[in-house]
């Protein structure tokens, strides 16, 4: 869930880039002109303040008295900002209309780079990753996450992924494997529901975007395509259209029906399951904790979402957050290097423990993994490849205008065709991205 309100968080940032000249990279450090680069005094990092920041806040104090020790006149000084929506682009904004105000180094939401950038408010630091040791054990997949028009802006520090739940008791009733494939997934729904009337074969949402790109990037679709330097909406594709009925598919009387789900979040679905209301769910790693705490806890299993081909695995959306080192820093080089540390592998490993966060770096997501099972469909997930929006501060735009969940739920509600729907989406897509 934390994804989503990121998510979020971008969309006000950047509609409010959009409407006022306030944002503009002119407030930021001018084109040519680089900030300072002190190597001795205050390095001011933002950090996110998460639920249990203890544990991260126990990680990171670590993390500064190496970094302090093997830096001599150098203190680092962290701050925890505020993850709420509005407080958190608010901030943001300051920071990049008043140089003065701005950290050196800052953790922001993969999503939100695009707007980002366009503020003028992240340095490029391609050149200075391009010697960090541990850079060819970045996930490439990842890796691209923080990459636009070519530039890089940010370091990964973790990522999430969704992978299907299932209840492992009602499968070993029905005498059923957990899915292989989507059509394993829809005869499991029939099933279960046929022995249990009271239990969604399957909980989905019509607000879930997460949870439906995953079966139109299976297909072979996408939300939009790059065309020269401009996107254009591919939602409306004949491989897109494919993935959107198999998700939307999932809403009936044996998996999730209509009046129930056609509103659902992907924090609804979370909270189904977690309460024993359905056989199934695609959640990610961090809803382990709330399903742990509800009535299933014992009596499920995870499972990489399946695709249609049997065997295979269906794309999962790339969420999580950068570390980024701001335009104005006056402390570059000690950004990157303070950055860099948070992202080695002792560091990863350590933030894996106190938060639950999944590593970028495929060598300590295999160490994980081994020594906590319940981690390596999400980690097979990651190796299969995972896909991400458009890097575009368009996407901002369409993400608060719900142009995917509209879409959903007029298909699941009858009020349009695949066809229609996702013609009218990318018409609004299409719209977005030439406004740019």
């Amino acid at each position: 869930m934390r994804i989503v309100r990121r998510t979020t968080a971008a969309a006000v940032l950047a509609a409010t880039c959009l409407a006022a000249a306030a944002c503009s990279p002119g407030t930021a450090v001018p084109a040519g002109e680089k900030a300072a680069d002190d190597k001795t005094g205050t390095l001011q990092v933002w950090l996110y303040n998460e639920a249990g920041n203890a544990a991260k806040e126990a990680v990171i104090s670590k993390a500064v008295t190496e970094f302090q020790a093997s830096h001599q006149g150098v203190t680092v000084n962290v701050s925890y900002i505020d993850t709420d929506a509005s407080a958190r682009a608010a901030k943001m904004k300051g920071a990049f209309n008043d140089p003065n105000s701005a950290p050196d180094l800052v953790e922001f939401g993969n999503t939100d780079l695009p707007g980002y950038v366009a503020a003028g408010g992240l340095a490029e630091i391609g050149g200075d990753l391009d010697k960090w040791k541990d850079k060819g054990d970045l996930d490439p997949a990842i890796a691209a996450t923080a990459v636009l028009d070519g530039k890089t802006y940010g370091l990964p520090w973790w990522v999430g992924v969704r992978a299907l739940y299932y209840r492992t008791d009602l499968f070993t009733e029905a005498g059923l494997a957990a899915p292989a494939s989507y059509a394993d997934l829809v005869a499991a729904t029939e099933k279960i529901h046929a022995a249990h009337p009271d239990t969604f074969g399957i909980a989905v949402g019509g607000k879930y975007t997460f949870g439906a790109l995953p079966f139109v990037w299976d297909a072979g679709g996408d939300i939009a395509a790059k065309e020269g330097d401009k996107f254009k909406a591919a939602i409306n594709s004949p491989a897109s259209q494919a993935g959107i009925k198999r998700y939307t598919d999932l809403f009936n009387e044996n998996g999730c029906p209509v009046q129930q789900c056609a509103d659902l979040t992907g924090g609804k679905t979370v909270d189904l399951f977690a309460a024993g209301k359905s056989a199934m769910a695609i959640l990610p790693n961090s809803s382990r904790s709330k399903v742990d705490a509800g009535a299933v806890k014992g009596k499920y299993g995870v499972v990489p979402l399946p695709g249609e081909k049997a065997g295979s695995i269906a794309p999962a959306f790339a969420g999580g957050n950068n570390l980024g080192v701001m335009k104005a820093a006056k402390h570059r080089t000690l950004a990157v290097e303070f950055a860099q540390l948070l992202a080695s592998p002792t560091y990863q490993e350590q933030m894996y423990d106190a938060m639950g966060n999944l590593p970028t770096l495929k060598s300590v997501n295999a160490k994980v993994a081994a020594k906590d099972a319940f981690l390596k469909p999400f980690t097979d997930t990651i190796a299969a490849g995972t896909k991400f929006v458009p890097l575009d501060q368009a996407w901002a735009q369409i993400d608060a205008q719900s142009v995917i969940p509209t879409m959903l739920q007029q298909v699941v509600t009858g009020k349009a065709d695949v066809a229609k729907a996702s013609g009218d989406a990318a018409t609004q897509i299409t719209s977005a991205f030439a406004a740019q």
